[in-house]
């Protein structure tokens, strides 16, 4: 299938990319993307920890490696960044944004033009919207350097000329899916929330290919 606006063509079953695949979302975006019968590759830094990723073509090298992403993304038609880093309430975190830079000039090169990132919640407008303890304790004490550079990767993005998505999700756990999400851009009188790494893991699939969402930066919450 032709894609009219990129001049590439779409498989019948999308061939995608996932970034931070051996992370506890990105796990969960290679197995429902496999049980979707999408065609699947993954960047991981060794096999050791890409085990229980049966099914994705998995290829070794780091996310700020230009030739390593270059060599992952032949044949792709979508990547999906789900690139995490620790908390760090001292030093300062460059990996998300270095990363990201790195990657939407390898998509330039290889011409692959859907790109759909994971943030959340406490990047830009969002700020201030995750809940008393997450905004006074949480963020301040760990996270403000973290969301510091989710900030630098999101301009990145949103200035790549890349068919993006920026995925915003609340506090992330680890319960079954519910199958529904709610999608908000208007944050007014919203102040928390959780969601299941299940539920984002599916709805950022769902970005590949429809566009409902492009350039925009939908929160994503239960």
């Amino acid at each position: 299938m032709q894609n009219s606006e990129t001049g590439t063509v779409q498989s019948a079953a999308p061939r995608i990319l996932v970034l931070g695949a051996t992370g506890g979302t990105g796990r969960l975006i290679v197995g429902q993307a496999l049980a979707r019968g999408y065609d699947v590759a993954a960047l991981v830094r060794s096999p050791e920890r890409a085990r229980g990723l049966d099914g994705a073509k998995l290829i070794a090298g780091d996310a700020r490696d230009e030739r390593a992403l270059r060599r992952a993304l032949e044949g792709r038609e979508a990547v999906i960044s789900a690139l995490g880093t620790p908390a760090s309430p001292v030093r300062e975190v460059t990996l998300l944004s270095s990363a990201t830079q790195v990657l939407v000039d390898a998509m330039k090169a290889e011409r692959v033009a859907r790109l759909v990132t994971i943030t959340g919640i406490g990047a830009g407008d969002s700020a201030g919207h995750g809940g008393f303890l997450f905004d006074h304790v949480i963020f301040p004490l760990l996270l403000r350097k973290v969301y510091a550079d989710k900030n630098r990767q999101e301009a990145i993005v949103r200035d790549s000329g890349l068919d993006w998505v920026l995925v915003r999700p609340t506090v992330l756990n680890d319960k079954p899916a519910r199958g529904a999400v709610r999608m908000l851009t208007d944050l007014s009188g919203f102040h928390g929330g959780t969601i299941a790494r299940a539920d984002v893991a599916g709805f950022v699939l769902d970005q590949v290919r429809d566009g409902a969402w492009l350039h925009r930066s939908p929160l994503i919450t239960s």
